[in-house]
């Protein structure tokens, strides 16, 4: 397979939210898989059955306003005739299935990757608020001066803040030696 980069700050920026899903625009997809949106999107249309209603979808008009003020001005998006279709992580999934070139492949394989890691920031972020949920119940139930509670809090977020190194196993074994009385000299 070749070697073909697609940028990691590219796939983020093109991933946007409607419904309440994440979801990648027809003509960004289009954009990144370096075909034309009708092409994709005939693709998709032809392979139906693969793409159910939580996979691939049609934007409303309301929806597609929505999703105009989320990405911005509609220079890149502008002109368009008919509203555009999104894809949510499953639909683009499936869509490397239906465009079969190594560029849909490794634009597949980064989409994915983006995917998961916002999942990842999403977890940490919903631990750190849990996290912080239960230091603020600890505190107010302890009875100090304001100053004391402000300090207090900014060294606990310090210590949520600052990672721990993670263990490092040792290989092998160690084995403690104990000095001989014979070798002292």
């Amino acid at each position: 397979m070749t070697d073909i980069a697609v940028r990691a700050e590219d796939v983020r920026a093109a991933i946007a939210a409607a419904r309440g899903l994440n979801v990648m625009l027809d003509s960004d997809l289009a954009r990144l898989c370096e075909v034309q949106t009708r092409a994709l999107v005939r693709a998709m249309k032809r392979n139906q059955e693969r793409f159910p209603d939580d996979f691939a979808f049609q934007l409303t008009r309301a929806e597609w306003d929505d999703l105009m003020c989320q990405i911005g001005t509609s220079s890149s998006h502008g002109g368009r005739r008919k509203l555009p279709y999104v894809f949510t992580e499953q639909g683009v999934a499936m869509l490397s299935g239906v465009l079969r070139s190594a560029r849909a492949v490794a634009v597949n394989v980064a989409i994915m990757r983006a995917f998961v890691a916002m999942r990842h920031e999403l977890a940490a972020t919903e631990e750190l608020a849990r996290k912080l949920d239960a230091l603020e119940q600890a505190l107010g139930t302890l009875e100090r001066s304001s100053e004391e509670k402000f300090t207090a809090v900014f060294k606990a977020l310090r210590a949520l803040l600052t990672q721990p190194e993670p263990r490092r196993r040792t290989i092998g074994f160690a084995a403690e030696i104990e000095p001989n009385a014979d070798s002292r000299a």
